[in-house]
């Protein structure tokens, strides 16, 4: 029988359907974000007969399923990716890939086909470049393994085919947001396709114990393109963060039901593609001014990862009515709590002041321990007195100017003797935890207040 044409409206966030257009998604409660979609329904007569389920579905006991195989990993031949992942590729998996335009999504992908080609086939579907284009980005990166195939389709229905013929050891898809099922009436990439397109290739991926990377997109806010569920369906969330007009990228998992989501690959986009960064606080610091007042290191815990990151602060009389604040790097609301502790806890004036914060490197400092450096760098700068360039500083700001306790102080600490450091000023609550062969290696100064930390990073 033909079916109808019913309307729909679809929330872009979380997938929530509705038979009328609302402001406010009443799923997630998101602003404009319900969409127009037509669908066709298949209408069945009422004396049609119930659907006959042939066979019998079957239950293993948990002691009776084998563990040997499942956890083989391959490797992808970039230490930091594998790290990210939780010690490389799991059989089998679903890992979603995604970030800006231009940030080395598809790079990274093409790049790991010549470690991974090896010893596996990999298929790439393409639908956004031709054979040729990815031939020529290949030659660039120096990726020549002979046992990568191309395939432009967008037909998820025709992938599928040739995936469950072919059972290539590894399927690469760019992107999911231009895959489609020729029986849905939506356009691709709409919240259907994505959804119903990425159901298609996990149930094949599942089924031949095949690993499949997904290319999504991102939209205005910085989003995965797609509604949430699409994040649900897949094992791993990984993310690219960084600026396309900076070198270095950051490379973190969202999601990963494989392994742990704290860690982080740092990676430097240079002319032959992606290269691992080996050591990323030795990176970070490299170039830094001595003997320049605003700069003061910050040690930052990503995973269990110790980075250390320079902090550059800049405090000059205003030439307005209000000053201005601007950050690269560091929250902004913060930076406005720290002003006025330093302002009504120290005795230090910025009212009639600009205070700029800068990051160096592209890094972002979410955790509080990064408090008590962003304000060495601000009465630094005002003061126009340096800090000891063998000196770093990290420890959490409270509203009564207390400097409060960190986790993890004893990895900070290691991660600055080991670059060079010769004094470290932390919380003095956390003095009883670090480990007792540390204060032979490094000066290690524990401080109250903020005035306390002031005068043990200058000369």
């Amino acid at each position: 029988m033909a079916g109808k044409v019913k309307a729909l409206y679809v929330c872009a966030q979380c997938g929530h359907e509705s038979q009328k257009w609302y402001g406010c998604c009443p799923g997630c409660g998101e602003w404009n974000t319900m969409s127009e979609e037509v669908r066709s329904v298949q209408s069945a007569s009422k004396g049609s007969p119930a659907k006959k389920v042939s066979g019998m579905a079957h239950a293993s006991k948990l002691s009776e399923i084998e563990t040997q195989d499942t956890e083989h990993r391959y490797c992808t031949g970039l230490s930091e990716l594998d790290r990210v992942l939780g010690g490389g590729i799991v059989k089998g998996s679903l890992v979603l890939l995604s970030g800006d335009p231009g940030i080395g999504k598809s790079t990274i992908l093409l790049q790991i086909c010549e470690k991974i080609g090896d010893t596996l086939e990999i298929l790439y579907v393409s639908g956004e470049e031709s054979a040729h284009q990815i031939k020529m980005r290949a030659e660039r990166l120096q990726v020549h393994t002979d046992n990568l195939k191309i395939l432009c389709e967008t037909d998820v229905q025709l992938i599928v085919e040739y995936i469950r013929s072919a059972k290539p050891g590894l399927v690469i898809i760019d992107s999911i947001q231009t895959m489609c099922i020729d029986e849905l009436t939506s356009s691709p990439g709409s919240i259907t396709q994505v959804r119903e397109s990425t159901n298609l290739l996990m149930r094949a991926a599942k089924s031949l114990d095949i690993p499949l990377f997904l290319v999504g997109h991102v939209n205005k806010d910085g989003n995965i393109a797609g509604p949430k569920v699409l994040e649900h369906i897949v094992d791993a969330v990984l993310y690219f963060e960084g600026e396309r007009n900076l070198s270095f990228r950051i490379l973190r998992a969202v999601k990963n039901r494989y392994g742990s989501t704290n860690e982080i690959g740092v990676f430097e986009m240079q002319d032959r593609g992606l290269c691992e960064v080996e050591n990323p606080s030795l990176t970070m610091i490299a170039g830094r001014p001595q003997n320049t007042s605003g700069s003061c290191v910050a040690c930052l815990m990503e995973g269990t990862r110790p980075l250390l990151a320079e902090v550059q602060g800049l405090v000059s009389q205003t030439g307005f009515g209000n000053p201005r604040r601007m950050t690269t790097g560091f929250d902004y609301n913060r930076l406005s709590m720290l002003l006025a502790v330093l302002e009504k806890r120290v005795g230090y004036f910025f009212g009639n002041m600009d205070a700029y914060i800068n990051v160096v490197g592209g890094l972002r400092l979410d955790e509080p321990a990064s408090d008590l450096s962003v304000a060495l760098a601000l009465v630094s700068s005002l003061k126009d007195v340096p800090v000891r360039d063998d000196a770093l500083a990290f420890g959490e700001i409270g509203l009564g100017g207390e400097i409060r306790s960190v986790n993890a102080c004893s990895q900070r600490i290691r991660e600055a003797a080991r670059l060079g450091f010769s004094r470290c000023v932390i919380p003095h609550y956390n003095l009883k935890s670090v480990s007792p062969e540390l204060f032979e290696q490094i000066e290690i100064i524990g401080v109250r207040n903020i005035r306390q930390a002031f005068e043990a990073m200058i000369d």
